[in-house]
């Protein structure tokens, strides 16, 4: 009790400073973490951290503040292992540019751009044609590129269906578009790895959701089984879009380059990471 009042009868502006920032870089983390499958573990980590950090201070026990000093170092050594996959994906978070350093891109090109994907979705929808179309933002997908077809063309609708035509060639990968030129088809994308609650999801849904999860960009997706339209960004997916819908989302894409936002809205349905 004594050691208590002693440290609060130091509690001055500088402390309150220090507790901020290490407030801050603990919230920062947890953010970067966010809708990873090892926030959950980062969550529990933190715990033992500040368990063991009160121990250490208030405790006079000499053998357990040995072991909790010991195992510190233990949890620092395997954290890298344990959090790879979650520490790539937050790295590529901080090394995004950003809108201060994007490209300003003409609004009319823009507008054109998001007729068609619109144009594209609707007519998918209707003929039932399972398609997966995916924006690139600034992290780059040159390696999904580069594993696809090359097609490098302007984005229309025409050309879309024939890609998804049932029974084409290129109609079971996904059409990759950087900028406002569709630049390769028939692309395999990774395949989510945690599990969904709706089971009826299918592979393309899979795949928008994994190819989000690694990157910031932003996957359409439209159902064979039902034709409804789905966006997938950052891990989420937003499914049975509208025509309103879906100009939000592709609008809200394109306005904020470089940034992060999540497609779900107040309306729909949500399948968010755990």
């Amino acid at each position: 009790m004594d050691e208590l009042t002693a440290i609060l009868s130091q509690f001055d502006l500088t402390s309150v400073i220090d507790i901020a920032l290490v407030t801050a870089i603990f919230y920062g983390v947890l953010r970067l973490f966010a809708g990873t499958q090892g926030v959950q573990l980062l969550r529990g980590v933190l715990v033992i951290i500040l368990v063991g950090a009160l121990a250490v201070n208030f405790s006079r026990l000499t053998a357990f503040t040995w072991l909790i000093r010991s195992g510190g170092v233990v949890i620092l050594i395997a954290l890298p292992v344990i959090f790879q996959p979650e520490l790539r994906r937050a790295l590529e978070r901080l090394g995004r540019t950003g809108r201060l350093f994007s490209r300003s891109r003409d609004t009319t090109i823009t507008s054109k751009l998001i007729s068609e994907l619109i144009s594209s979705c609707n007519r998918l929808s209707q003929l039932r044609f399972g398609a997966i179309i995916v924006l690139e933002d600034q992290t780059g997908l040159r390696e999904f590129i580069e594993a696809g077809v090359r097609i490098d063309s302007s984005v229309n609708t025409e050309l879309i269906l024939s890609i998804f035509h049932p029974g084409t060639p290129l109609h079971d990968g996904a059409v990759i578009i950087r900028d406002d030129r569709m630049v390769a088809a028939a692309c395999v994308l990774p395949l989510t790895q945690r599990p969904l609650s709706d089971t009826s999801l299918g592979t393309r849904h899979r795949a928008a959701i994994g190819i989000t999860e690694d990157t910031d960009a932003l996957a359409l997706v439209v159902s064979e089984e039902t034709g409804s339209v789905s966006a997938a960004r950052n891990g989420r997916l937003a499914r049975r879009l509208d025509e309103r819908r879906l100009r939000r989302v592709l609008e809200r894409f394109y306005e904020s380059r470089g940034q992060l936002f999540d497609v779900q809205g107040p309306e729909g349905e949500v399948e968010e990471s755990e």
